[in-house]
Order: C-alpha cells, then structure tokens, then sequence
C-alpha cells in the first residue's frame, strides 16, 4: 500500500523547473529540454526587467533573424525569446534600456508596443493592406509581358515593368535595403537583388513578373500563417465578456468578467458559457466541458462541483462561487501553457533554424560564382550566367523549409489542446512517437482512486470493536484514498472518533498515532512484517484477500494485530481499452503500484497489463523507471505525489485530471484534463502524425530546392518559375501542417 501520506490530486511532479533552459537543473541531462525556451522567463539578473513586446511586423524567421541580430549585439539586453506565431518577443534587459530597445527594432521599420504585464499574448490581426497596388502591379507586369511577345518597343516594356517594380515592390526593396544594411541576407535582400540584375540585363517583363509574384506569395503565406495563428486565438474566444453576478445588495447584476472577485457569487442560465472557475452552491445541470477536457458527453454537476471557465451550461440554473479570477482560470493558464509552448523550439526547428543559416549564404556564395567563373575561365556567356545566378539567389530563400516546423507544431499543439491534452513544448509532441515503454501508477489512474471497505476481521475479539475505532480514528487523519475507505466505513459515527497525538505517515507503509497513550501503526502488510507480528494463520489471511485484488490494511499496537480491513479499487471503465490501444500502436506497459504484488497482478490481468510490479516506494518506482529507460523512451502516467521522482526522471511524464489545478498544469509535460487514459493512446497518433509531416515537409521543400538547383545549372530554370516553386513549396508545406489540426 502507498504511503498514508497527505495526497495530493495533481501530478505534482517537480521536474517543471527543467524545461527551460537552465543550466543547473538537476535532470537536465536525462530529460529533453526545449532549448530556446531561454532564461527569459525563468532567471531576471538583478537590475534587468523582462518586457514583452508585440510586434505586428514579426510575420516569419526572416524578421526574427533581424531582430535577433540587432538586440543580440547589444549589452544591454540579455535575452530574447520569439513567439512568431503570436508576433511577440520577449525580451530581459537592463531596468532603463527599453528606450533603446524599441528604437532598434524601429531602425529595422518595425513598430515594438509594450505589453501590459499579465496581458494575453493573443493579439489582433494587423490592419489589412489595400488590394488595388498589387492588382494595379499585376496589370502592369502582365502588359509588360504582352508588349515583348508583341515585339512593341522595348521601352514601353521597360516602362510597365518599372511602374510594376515600383508599385508592388517598394516595399520588399525598403526591407532588403534594411537588410543588407544590417548584413543579414533575407529573402527580402535576395529577391531585391535577383530583380535588380534582371533590370540590369534589360529582362524587363520577367523582373516585373517575378517581383508581383513574390508580392502576391507573401501575401498569401500571411493568410496561411494566420490561419495557424487562429487555431490558438480561438481558444481566448471561449469565454463570455460579462457575468451576472450578486451584488453586495444581494441584487444581481450583469459585470465585466475581469472585475469579478474570488468569492463572489455568479448566476449561469441554460445555454450560457461558464464565464469563471468555480464550485457549485446551488442548482444542478449538464455541463459540456469539452473545451477544457475534450470530453464527448455533457457532465452533471451539482452542489460541491467544481465549474471551469469556457463550458457549456447545457441545461438547468446554477449558481456558483467563483475561485479564480480570470487571468488565472484552468482556461486561462491552457492558453499560456499553449503560448510558451508554441516559443519554444522543438527538435527538428531547431535543426531547420541551423540549416537554413547555413544554407542561404552558401547558395549566394555559390550563385556567386556561376555568375563569375564560367564566364572569366571557360568563355561563357555573361548574360546567361549572370541570369543562373539570380535565379539561384531566388532558390537560396528557404522560407518554406523554415515555416513548415513551427505551422506544423503548433497544429499539433492546437489538436491536442481541442481534446483535452495540453502538451508542454514541441520537444514532447515530437519525443511522443519515439515512446517504447509506459509506465502507469495504479491508484486514481488505472482504477478510480476511491476504494471501498469490502471486509472487516476482528482479531482481538475482547477489545475488537474499540480497535476498530481505534483505526477509524487515525484514518481519518490521512487524505490517502484507502485510509479515507476506512474512515467511512459507516460503523462508526465520526462524532466517536477518538484524539490522535503524535500523528505522522510512515512512507511507503501507512500511518502511526498516539491513543488513551498507546502507539499504533494502521499500515500494509510489509509494515506487519517489519514490525514482526505477522504469524502463519494472518499470512494465509492476508494471502487469500490479496489473490482477491484487495489491499489488506491491519491495525497493530507493536505486539499484536488487532484488527484487519480489506479495501478494493474498482478499474476504470476507459483503462482496459486505453491499454489495448497502446499494444496496438507497439508500446509495451508496466504498472508500478505501492500496492501488494497479489492486489497489483489482480488489477493488471483486468486491463491485460504486460508488466507489473507491487510494493513500489516511489524511490522504487523511480529505479524501475531508470531500467525501462535503458530499453527505449519510457512515459510515467501518475496523478499523485508519490509518483513525483518516477515522473521527473521519465522521458515524458503525463499529469491525470489536471483540469482545475495549478501545479498539474504548470508542472507536467502533458496534462491530460480529465481521467480519460485513451487520451494517452491519442496523443501518440498525434505525435506519430506530427512526425510524418514534419519529414514530408522537410523532404518536400529540400527537394524542390534540389530541383530548381540542377534545372538553373542545366539552364531551364528561370526566375518565375524559381518563385512560383517557392510559393507553392511555401503554400504546400503550411497547407500540409495545418491538416493536423483536424486529427
């Protein structure tokens, strides 16, 4: 049996400090951490202050490569952290030099506005641009284009192609301007460059065409991205705006959710959104909570319930009173969860971000040099080098290969959170395929966590009825859910409980008091053991109970056991199919319980577990955690404090019933918001899909870029066509990551 020690719901795991990057954390070293997810919000040197800044030009790894260029280079800033799906960077730096920060970010033509500390990073769209310029562009470029077939003048060509360039791209030579200055070179410097030696080699129509199309991409991916950007922000939309609310008066009134206070007392009527956390006072109804806990079925409540903000009332009144205000409701913390998780890389972005600051220089230096070599040393033809080269300069933007991670991420992220499952970082959703082992605690995970009394053996008959009691009474001391099946055992009225001096858990074993001057112990059977007042007739006892699946609790006063309690836990109705399908997708399981190892192997072969292991202190369970790990990736799935070590040194470790609790939330890797083990099964296939885009998108846009390479050396690619492949590559791959939000 665990120990009797105060229990608490949440899995309160304390790894939570390692993922971020800090370098003195313990289990950083076995544990994945999202790199990028920088000091910024964790270690504040003294004498620096973290601002968040939204900046509403901050559309794409191009931007982020800018900023993180200028600020980087500047001594007083001493960190930077990049949310571009949300367009807001973070920033620690010294307490007087946010002047200096907002002016670089404007030396590069972005606006930065400060954030009000607590503000949601969910942020609204940026103005649209008028239409009419690119369109009038596009006429332009297009009559450029039938002027040369017609073989018209070549000025009139030269004419519409420039009024082109000059309309739909001024504002691509501003930035490539800016870039270059700052000796970066974006896509935005590349294709200022790539046009400007088309102009230069009189291919006017094609200059003008390819710096429309590029507009036209641009815009298009912006539309893409936000839809990416929509499957988060949605989330802020889950909560109404006001809340009826009783007044001191006693008279109710409708008010702003944000001036609701904890304690306060708020009316929901049928078909209403729950606008804050909460418990029931009065009334019942049907709750939907799917947008917190991705439960299918509406869920009773009724007094003592506990409400969460963004549910359905589907029927009935209710009136409840608020505990959590809304910038720190379960929803509320969801979306921040979901915000620092979109900020910190995972695995393949990172690798991506690496290739591509390798990759684009080294395209330029070798477009570079077809346009120099063939014509200086083998007597080809400068203009038809020169044009390879631009073209290459086209091809070295890798825009579609850096976008398709984050889109593809945070689709991923965007699905789970639909469902009830609140990954940690991209580093978990992309660790979760690679998942060989599952460990799972047994009480409140795989059985409901609420077992009840089944027997009750006297052994002491003389005094039999006061020893139980005696139990009842340091029972009820304890919060652990066997000790609570005993002190509800209805023999006893609570009112004859007796006073326990000196009470204290014993770890691993059960609990210990003072009674009327008598020590006892209320514990397992190892306890007995220890003790050494375990005779051969209590052996076969305990023996036969536990082959039953029951947890046989004794109550010993050091020389004799007095009184035996036989508890059983009932399975979850979801744990034997949640189980099967973790077969069905090759992951093996294992259940570590405190348990006995005849309670343990009982349950085990209901749900058709592979391994199991009883009698588990949580330094055990963390051991057995240690040898699995040396088989593949190991997952923990556990929902008390006990499992706290084993959860820490698991690769990925999942929170059960995290719905309603800060430390859950806050702490897990993946939170699963209610006790649905499927879920667990779900998030693998997300992984697992999450991983094959990842591939495709890779492969796809490395191999377009393969392709337009060896078509420009072989002098068939051209620089319309190098465009059209980067917008449709860009398109395809946002395209591609978005699917995941449907899984």
């Amino acid at each position: 049996m665990p120990s009797h020690t105060e229990n608490t719901k949440p899995a309160q795991h304390d790894h939570g400090h390692s993922h971020r990057h800090i370098c003195c954390a313990a289990d950083s070293a076995q544990k994945p951490t999202p790199d990028d997810a920088s000091p910024v919000t964790d270690n504040i040197p003294a004498g620096s202050t973290l601002t968040r800044l939204r900046i509403a030009q901050m559309d794409c790894p191009t931007e982020e490569a800018l900023i993180r260029k200028k600020l980087g280079g500047m001594s007083s800033v001493q960190g930077l952290e990049f949310n571009l799906m949300q367009r807001v960077l973070s920033v620690v730096h010294d307490n007087d030099a946010l002047p200096a920060v907002e002016a670089a970010i404007g030396d590069l033509g972005m606006h930065a506005e400060a954030m009000e500390p607590g503000v949601q990073t969910m942020i609204t769209q940026p103005a649209e641009k008028p239409w009419w310029p690119l369109a009038l562009a596009g006429v332009a470029a297009l009559s450029a284009e039938i002027v040369n077939w017609a073989s018209l003048p070549e000025w009139l060509s030269a004419l519409l192609a420039l009024i082109a360039i000059a309309i739909g791209g001024i504002g691509t030579y501003k930035k490539g301007w800016i870039a270059l200055r700052h000796g970066n070179l974006n896509i935005n410097a590349l294709m200022s460059i790539a046009v400007t030696g088309a102009v230069l080699l009189r291919q006017w129509p094609e200059a003008a065409m390819v710096m429309v199309l590029f507009t036209l991409a641009e815009l298009i991916e912006a539309k893409s991205l936000d839809r990416a950007r929509n499957t988060i922000r949605s989330l802020v939309q889950l909560t109404p705006e006001l809340a009826t609310v009783q007044r001191a008066d006693g008279n109710w009134a409708e008010l702003p959710v944000k001036a609701v206070t904890v304690g306060q007392l708020v009316r929901v009527k049928p078909g209403e959104r729950v606008a804050l956390d909460g418990v029931v006072m009065s009334g019942q109804s049907s709750i939907n909570q799917a947008p917190i806990t991705g439960e299918s079925l509406p869920v009773d409540k009724t007094v003592g319930d506990s409400v969460f903000a963004g549910t359905i009332n589907e029927s009935g009144s209710f009136e409840y009173r608020v505990t959590a205000e809304s910038t720190h409701s379960t929803l509320a913390r969801i979306i921040h969860a979901v915000e620092e998780a979109q900020g910190a890389r995972a695995p393949t972005q990172r690798f991506v971000d690496q290739f591509a600051k390798v990759y684009t220089p080294t395209v330029f230096a070798f477009a570079l040099a077809v346009a120099l070599v063939p014509p200086l040393l083998l007597g080809g033809s400068w203009h038809d080098w020169v044009y390879r080269a631009l073209v290459l300069l086209v091809i070295a933007c890798p825009c579609a290969l850096v976008i398709s991670t984050p889109v593809t991420i945070v689709s991923g992220l965007a699905a789970a959170a639909r469902h009830g499952i609140l990954i940690k970082g991209g580093v978990y959703l992309e660790e979760g395929h690679k998942l060989a082992w599952l460990a799972f605690d047994k009480t409140g995970t795989i059985t409901h966590g609420k077992p009840e009394l089944t027997d009750t053996v006297l052994l002491d008959q003389p005094s039999g009825l006061e020893a139980v009691r005696i139990a009842t009474s340091l029972a009820a001391r304890s919060d652990h859910p066997v000790s609570r099946a005993i002190a509800s055992n209805g023999q006893l009225d609570s009112t004859v409980l007796l006073d326990v001096a000196d009470f204290a858990a014993i770890p691993g074993r059960g609990v210990r008091g003072i009674v009327d001057d008598v020590h006892y112990q209320l514990g397992n059977h190892r306890l007995i053991h220890e003790i050494g007042v375990c005779t051969p007739l209590l052996e076969a006892q305990i023996g036969d109970l536990e082959e039953q699946g029951k947890t046989v609790v004794l109550l010993t006063d050091g020389e004799r056991v007095l009184v035996l309690f036989a508890v059983a836990d009932t399975v979850k109705a979801s744990s034997r199919a949640a189980i099967q399908a973790l077969h069905e997708l090759g992951i093996k399981t294992v259940m570590l319980t405190g348990d006995n190892a005849h309670t343990a192997r009982a349950i085990a072969a209901q749900i058709q577990i592979d391994e199991v292991l009883g009698d588990q202190l949580p330094e055990d369970k963390l051991r057995a955690i240690e040898r699995y790990a040396q088989s593949g990736k190991v997952g923990m799935v556990g929902d008390g404090i006990n499992d706290a070590p084993a959860l820490a040194r698991a690769d990925i470790g999942f929170a059960m019933g995290a719905a309603g609790t800060d430390t859950a939330i806050e702490t897990a890797d993946v939170a699963l918001m209610d006790d649905d083990l499927n879920k667990i099964a779900r998030f693998v296939r997300l992984s697992r899909a999450t991983r094959t885009v990842l591939v495709q998108n890779i492969t796809f846009a490395l191999s377009i870029k393969a392709l337009f390479l060896a078509l420009t050396l072989m002098g068939i690619g051209t620089m319309w066509m190098a465009v059209f492949a980067d917008v449709g590559a860009s398109l395809l791959v946002v395209a591609n990551g978005l699917r995941l939000v449907r899984q």
